[in-house]
């Protein structure tokens, strides 16, 4: 049993969530226009495979149904690689998502269909222990919603 809770672990552990190969700056524009066109906002996680925080929430939110469920109905949801302050593909991202990086890593960053930032939200405020806090997690999804954002409060 403790050799399988092992191995499961360190699968975990190894999981990319972040595509390294791919543009950041492209993977963006495809997702707002997607969200675009279904109505929907984006919510980038700012981060890499290098951040073991970045892991436990991708891993979290794909491990609870009513969290992805939640997720899928309202955003198009994205892992945006992030290197360094010195890559330039990283730098545009960042100064296009409010310079999110100053928040620590993973920050969840929500767009609109235009592109424009909705909220940035660091995520320790998400976590837990050595996890993220379930509510917490599902309160995000439901008030940055769309519908959420666009009713006017009398």
């Amino acid at each position: 049993l403790l050799t399988l809770v092992c191995v499961v672990a360190a699968s975990a552990q190894s999981t990319k969530y972040y595509d390294e190969t791919i543009d950041p700056v492209a993977q963006m524009d495809e997702a707002i226009a997607k969200a675009k066109a279904e109505g929907k906002y984006v919510v980038c996680q700012l981060g890499g495979n290098w951040c073991k925080w970045c892991r436990r929430f991708a891993k979290f939110i794909e491990d609870d149904a009513e969290i992805s469920q939640a997720i899928a109905k309202d955003f198009v949801y994205i892992h945006v690689n992030y290197e360094s302050a010195k890559d330039e593909p990283s730098r545009i991202v960042n100064q296009r998502l409010g310079n999110a990086s100053r928040f620590g890593f993973p920050v969840l960053v929500v767009l609109d269909g235009e592109g424009s930032v909705v909220h940035i939200q660091q995520s320790d405020y998400l976590e837990e222990g050595e996890s993220y806090q379930r509510e917490r997690v599902l309160k995000f999804f439901q008030i940055w919603t769309p519908e959420a954002v666009s009713t006017v409060v009398r």
